[in-house]
């Protein structure tokens, strides 16, 4: 008997307000054009007062503890994903733990626009591992409350959403679920992007206040340069570990960085548009948020059937990345095992 850690429910929070590519026309020197072109980006969400990486975060798992049939109770452990925490001590996930009425473990995860999937793979391994029946994973973020709006190579990028994602154990001679992962980390190339003050190494003070160190910067030519071969490479060997072709992949996931580095990333894999879900000209870069809010997005499309192999990849900051395939489930709870076809 196997056991796999199998996704039972799933649910997204965005906020309403939106700031469009033609807002940022009078912020800085950009177009709408010039945007799209670059990035694909159209709009993007932003976080209004009120509205905090834990606010949404607690949405997005409400949604999916609805969306699974189950309640705070049924919770056994919670992983937050995020790089804009509520505040710097307790966790983010103490916040949305309390404002879901959970009774379980819960942590954060960093890795930045790679943390979803670092949470997702963490939270598989410790289920199984740990006989949990469920596990809630969030990927939550408010970039918007870090970002310089006069720095045009990163204020275009970036939004707010959370997305989350159940996690139950399903047990077979084959079961769905987690079926192959790899994670990985340069830290050679952590200054790639990095918000500099507010830690040990830069504590916060009026001095590091007015150079701008609590903003977030990016050398985006080298992040670009670095990413599609780092995707590519992670993705390949998750695939390899799982002894299954890239022509196997059913939905591929990818984290919504830029819709160049996406579509060359499933270029090389050999992954059609078809295959592939992008969501990034709505939102942004929504960083951790990324991943489960394009998955919430395809499974309520209906992309996603029983038994499809599904490839999720992300890079983030430090610079991390992550891949993971999982095998789909409309009843995870109720698996008796499918082989790899």
């Amino acid at each position: 008997m196997i056991s796999r850690a199998a996704i039972a429910g799933w649910g997204v929070c965005v906020p309403e307000a939106r700031l469009t590519n033609a807002d940022f026309e009078g912020l800085v020197d950009t177009t709408d054009e010039w945007i799209v072109e670059r990035t694909g980006i159209r709009e993007r969400r932003i976080a209004v007062e009120g509205e905090t990486t834990a606010t949404l975060g607690i949405a997005a798992g409400a949604a999916a503890l609805k969306q699974a049939g189950i309640t705070p109770e049924d919770v056994d452990l919670l992983v937050v994903a995020t790089t804009t925490p509520e505040q710097p001590i307790p966790q983010t996930s103490a916040f949305v733990h309390e404002g879901l009425g959970l009774r379980c473990g819960a942590f954060d995860v960093g890795a930045g626009c790679a943390g979803f999937v670092y949470a997702l793979v963490a939270g598989s391994l410790l289920l199984v591992g740990g006989a949990l029946e469920r596990v809630l994973i969030v990927g939550a973020e408010t970039l918007s409350r870090i970002l310089d709006y006069t720095d045009r190579q990163t204020c275009v990028l970036f939004g707010d959403a959370a997305g989350a994602v159940v996690l139950e154990a399903a047990r077979g001679d084959d079961p769905p679920g987690l079926l192959a992962w790899d994670l990985g980390c340069d830290g050679s190339a952590a200054e790639l992007i990095q918000m500099r003050a507010g830690g040990s190494r830069m504590p916060t003070s009026a001095a590091t206040v007015a150079a701008g160190e609590h903003w977030v910067r990016m050398d985006g030519a080298e992040v670009f340069r670095r990413a599609v071969r780092l995707v590519v490479a992670s993705a390949s060997a998750t695939l390899e570990r799982a002894g299954v072709g890239a022509e196997q992949v059913d939905l591929f996931v990818p984290h919504q960085a830029n819709a160049r580095i996406i579509a060359a990333a499933a270029q090389r894999l050999g992954l059609g548009p078809e295959r592939v879900a992008v969501n990034i000209d709505r939102y942004g870069n929504t960083s951790a948020a990324s991943v489960p809010l394009a998955l919430a997005e395809a499974a309520d499309d209906g992309r996603l059937h029983d038994g499809d192999l599904v490839l999720f990849t992300a890079i983030g900051a430090g610079m991390a990345w992550a891949s993971a395939l999982l095998r789909w489930s409309d009843c995870p709870g109720d698996a008796n095992g499918r082989a790899l076809t």
